[in-house]
């Protein structure tokens, strides 16, 4: 069965939220000099959306999961 946090909206958003601030803090550190010096391409850019997907899954994930543990807490 499929748990009600999966489809709970306060959960995405606090998921896009971390993966906002993580994201925006890795894809500096991986593609800063890149992003200023206006030679990005398009495969980097996929690499930059990447970054930004990688922490919303994992927040979203455990979310879901320590949820799950403790239905209680929701």
């Amino acid at each position: 069965m499929t748990s009600p946090s999966v489809f709970r909206l306060a959960t995405h958003l606090r998921a896009l939220k971390i993966a906002l601030v993580v994201g925006t803090i890795l894809a500096a550190i991986n593609h800063g000099d890149a992003i200023l010096g206006a030679s990005m391409t398009t495969t980097a850019w996929a690499k930059v959306l990447m970054t930004f997907c990688v922490p919303y899954g994992v927040s979203w994930y455990s979310a879901v999961k320590a949820e799950s543990r403790d239905p209680a807490k929701s």
